[in-house]
């Protein structure tokens, strides 16, 4: 009789402490999904905003990609009053210019290092696009001073490079040496960051074990690339996460300035 009465009172109190633990756990699961989704999205968001004018493109709804820059800077255009100074050289191949400031002053993860790629203006378009390399160039070496006091010296290319066209604001962008290409992309309930691979027309396939993960259980995933201003476009970014009858859907808008 005590075992009876003591299996039904079990059973009564089990009853009404499975409602708050199932509700905990479900609450813990969709915090974690929704610290998963908003990591993942201020990546690409950060990554994004850092894309080089012009440059990011939707392959697809599940794959977004631009090319990375990791500095910019403004070259000199014109000698000094004693006729000194080594510009950017837009009728010729140059193989030099000075820059405004002194690589050694930025921060480390910042400087210009030999490999790095400069891009002058570019636009995206035939003749000024960095993904067919018409308006780009290796950095061979640098040298501190240029040939004036807080200049710096960047040598490019050794036969030259004839950029196309020059920026009306006198600048340049930098594309690091070690990541020229970026791209996300959503596969088979992941979302990837895919970098590193030649430059192509379709969406580069993420290797599985091997290409970093932003996020997993991806049960929705859209990219929008909405370029009707030509100076500011934007990136919408929706994702879903699933797990365990738990969904949460984000969303996020990043700015593209595609001023070259």
């Amino acid at each position: 009789m005590v075992m009876v009465i003591t299996g039904i009172l079990v059973a009564i109190i089990a009853m009404f402490m499975k409602q708050p633990v199932d509700a905990y756990f479900d609450s813990a699961r969709r915090a974690a999904l929704t610290d998963e989704a908003d990591t993942a999205i201020r990546r690409m968001a950060r990554d994004i905003h850092k894309a080089l004018p012009n440059s990011v493109r939707q392959l697809n709804n599940q794959c977004i990609e631009f090319i990375p820059t990791k500095i910019g800077g403004r070259y000199r255009a014109a000698a000094n009053a004693l006729g000194t100074g080594d510009i950017l050289d837009f009728t010729v191949a140059d193989t030099s210019f000075d820059m405004f400031g002194l690589n050694s002053a930025l921060s480390a993860d910042q400087q210009i290092a030999v490999g790095d790629v400069i891009a002058v203006y570019n636009l995206g378009i035939v003749g000024a696009d960095a993904y067919a390399g018409s308006n780009t160039s290796a950095v061979t070496s640098i040298a501190e001073p240029g040939d004036l006091a807080n200049e710096t010296k960047i040598n490019i290319k050794i036969t030259g490079t004839k950029f196309p066209l020059a920026s009306g604001s006198k600048r340049f962008q930098v594309i690091p040496s070690n990541e020229k290409i970026v791209s996300f992309v959503c596969l088979n309930g992941r979302l990837y960051r895919n970098a590193n691979y030649a430059y192509g027309t379709t969406c580069p396939a993420p290797t599985p074990g091997t290409t970093p993960v932003l996020a997993q259980h991806v049960s929705f995933c859209d990219f929008v690339y909405s370029s009707s201003d030509p100076r500011n476009a934007l990136v919408q970014i929706t994702i879903n996460l699933t797990d365990g009858g738990e969904t949460i859907s984000l969303y996020h808008e990043a700015h593209v300035n595609n001023s070259p």
